[in-house]
């Protein structure tokens, strides 16, 4: 994994997560931003460099900058932004969703290692776990009885 990608995905989809994570971002700014999706299935848009600097201006005056910085970092920190970053005809882009530059090939490998390795920690979360011992059957009221006068504790009495 010492090399981008060649081949392209194309276009990256948005999902109904990605498209919340870019709303709370538009809902702390005057204005909504057209590099962010706004239904599942936009493109995800990789930000130019700097963007946050650009998106700083447009922040409501009693909404946080800390919280801008949140905002954006759980929306360019999530698996589907580094997959959108790591195709080979990745173009950063411009608060208005204009391209302005491709990728550098040292980013592109970054945003995919990154994915992978958001994916390989997903995909075992979603793996599903070790089954869980089911408990052995109660026992009845003469069962629990009869083995405490025996002294076997939970274990049903041995016929004689």
């Amino acid at each position: 994994m010492d090399k981008p990608w060649k081949i392209s995905r194309g276009p990256i989809a948005a999902t109904e997560l990605d498209v919340e994570k870019a709303t709370a971002i538009n809902m702390l700014l005057i204005r909504p931003v057209a590099v962010l999706p706004t239904k599942a299935g936009d493109p995800i848009r990789p930000f130019a460099v700097g963007l946050f600097n650009e998106l700083r201006p447009l922040l409501k005056p009693d909404a946080g900058v800390t919280t801008l910085r949140r905002a954006t970092a759980a929306y360019v920190h999530c698996r589907r932004y580094y997959f959108a970053s790591a195709q080979p005809d990745s173009m950063r882009h411009g608060l208005e969703g204009e391209p302005v530059e491709p990728i550098s090939p040292e980013d592109r490998l970054v945003a995919q290692k990154r994915f992978l390795s958001l994916k390989q920690s997903t995909g075992k979360a979603e793996a599903p776990e070790a089954p869980v011992p089911v408990p052995p059957p109660l026992l009845s009221k003469s069962e629990q009885i009869r083995a405490a006068l025996l002294g076997k504790k939970g274990a049903p009495a041995r016929a004689g």
